[in-house]
């Protein structure tokens, strides 16, 4: 525990040195922090200080995940409160920290205030406010139309009818993203004792791995709040009524449009086995029904309408090195223009790739609900895995924490060797990496001296004869005895009392 809480501690000390603050916050009062943040050693100096805290962090969660591994019983419940524990203690340092790896958060404070004052970020970007509250945004959305929904946005007009303090106002919706990290803790431990999977080492995975830490806690975005409204919409459903689930369902699309893919296991969930094409197609409308509603119903609550549609073209207007299509598309493009010169081409392969893989989304997504057999909590739930996996493989834009999307979910599949190994190295990589996404004035030699830090640590962690060693031996704990790493057949833990968890 104390590893953990001393690597997120150096993490909010790294980041007071190489994140943007807005000019007026009086941390910038004290003169040797202003000298260490204009200098180009003293922001690779912080940058070195926070891969070393998530290293540590990453380190402290690796052992976490050994010790919890393979409880059952009564174990089980005590290692699932350790892992909330941890995940609690871990996360606090970070609760004060300015928005890490990232400007969002001081976005999201700016769009707040608009709506708290009357102006609709779906018309205006924050640049319409000027003084404290915009210093820190990010000049790429100065002036552009919000791409999230109603919801984070009339939560954040709550906290600024209290504060227009820009700091105060990220330290609220970084409350507001660990609500999801809550919902998470209640609705992974479910989802996994569906599934016969390790209850607490899915919790440990998801709660408290370094890629919440990095990009969920501290990075603080809304998918956070996105995916765990999503796990308790699928919980709900299944344990309540499909209506609840598709409400809860539509309040995550109000956090962010990817939130509504949950719909699909709800439909999958709420159909009775064997259900027929037009069964699922009527189930599907209803389900839509309500879940739209429930975005609708929010936007107007808030004041905001559903004029958020016209800005999530936004973010696919920049190019991110994490997106497959763009990537790709990026590459055929260069190799035209150098075998093909000539005017006219312009960005022809970027956008036919991206089109293509819209198109194989949308595939996926029509035969997932097509094929996948319905009145089976397991199947849906690994079929709204893999949707998620295949919406970050192949979007157009991808940025680190959307790694989290899929995250809840694969966590809680019972899954082979090969996968499990790599849930782990994303959750590692995924989050020691997260500094490189960061703001750091053009240090490109730090970027560098961090990536190779990064690689060492990673390496540490994964890589090395000890640390395969410890992988094995934490998968021989959970896979020993054969039902040693699940809960139990008929066990009612986490459950409804008396309802059986499989």
């Amino acid at each position: 525990m104390k590893r953990g809480v001393l690597g997120s501690t150096l993490v909010l000390l790294g980041g007071l040195l190489i994140s943007v603050l807005p000019a007026s916050t009086p941390l910038l009062r004290f003169a040797p922090l202003v000298a260490l943040r204009d200098e180009r050693a003293g922001r690779m100096l912080g940058l070195a200080v926070v891969v070393i805290g998530l290293g540590l962090c990453a380190s402290a969660w690796l052992r976490l995940c050994r010790e919890v591994a393979g409880a059952t019983g009564p174990a089980a419940r005590q290692a699932l409160t350790r892992v909330c524990t941890a995940a609690v203690l871990w996360s606090l340092p970070l609760l004060v920290a300015p928005p890490l790896f990232s400007r969002d958060g001081w976005s999201y404070a700016a769009q707040g205030t608009m709506v708290e004052i009357g102006i609709s970020p779906y018309d205006y970007g924050p640049w319409v406010l000027g003084g404290p509250i915009v210093e820190a945004v990010d000049p790429v959305w100065m002036y552009t139309r919000t791409p999230y929904g109603p919801l984070p946005l009339g939560l954040g007009a709550l906290a600024a009818a209290h504060t227009r303090d820009p700091w105060l106002l990220v330290i609220a919706h970084r409350l507001i993203a660990l609500v999801g990290l809550a919902l998470l803790a209640w609705a992974v431990p479910r989802l996994a004792a569906w599934t016969r999977a390790d209850v607490p080492l899915a919790g440990a995975i998801v709660l408290a791995s370094p890629l919440m830490l990095a990009n969920g806690v501290a990075g603080l975005h809304n998918d956070l709040l996105m995916i765990g409204l999503m796990a308790a919409a699928l919980v709900v459903a299944v344990e309540r009524s499909w209506l609840w689930g598709a409400a809860l369902g539509g309040a995550a699309a109000a956090v962010k449009l990817p939130g509504g893919l949950v719909c699909l296991a709800i439909v999958l969930v709420a159909l009775p086995a064997g259900a027929g094409l037009r069964a699922r197609i009527s189930r599907a409308v209803s389900v839509a029904g309500v879940s739209l509603g429930t975005v609708v119903a929010l936007g107007l609550v808030v004041g905001v309408g559903v004029g958020w549609v016209r800005g999530l073209a936004v973010p696919v207007t920049f190019d991110t090195v994490l997106s497959p299509p763009t990537v790709l598309g990026n590459l055929l493009d260069w190799l035209v223009a150098t075998l093909l010169p000539g005017p006219g081409w312009g960005r022809f392969g970027v956008d036919a790739l991206r089109h293509l893989a819209l198109l194989a989304t949308a595939v996926i997504l029509i035969g997932l609900g097509v094929r996948t057999p319905t009145g089976d909590r397991v199947a849906a739930l690994r079929a709204l895995a893999i949707a998620m996996v295949a919406l970050v493989v192949l979007s157009p834009v991808v940025h680190p924490w959307y790694l989290l999307w899929p995250l809840p979910f694969a966590a809680a599949l019972a899954l082979p060797r090969g996968a499990w190994h790599a849930l782990m190295a994303v959750a590692v990589v995924g989050g020691v990496a997260a500094p490189l996404d960061s703001t750091l004035y053009d240090a490109y030699v730090a970027v560098s001296l961090a990536s190779l830090l990064i690689a060492a640590i990673s390496a540490a962690l994964l890589v090395t004869r000890r640390a395969r060693a410890r992988m094995e031996r934490l998968e021989d704990v959970r896979h020993g005895g054969g039902e040693r790493g699940a809960v139990g057949a008929g066990a009612s833990f986490p459950g409804r009392p008396g309802k059986p968890a499989v």
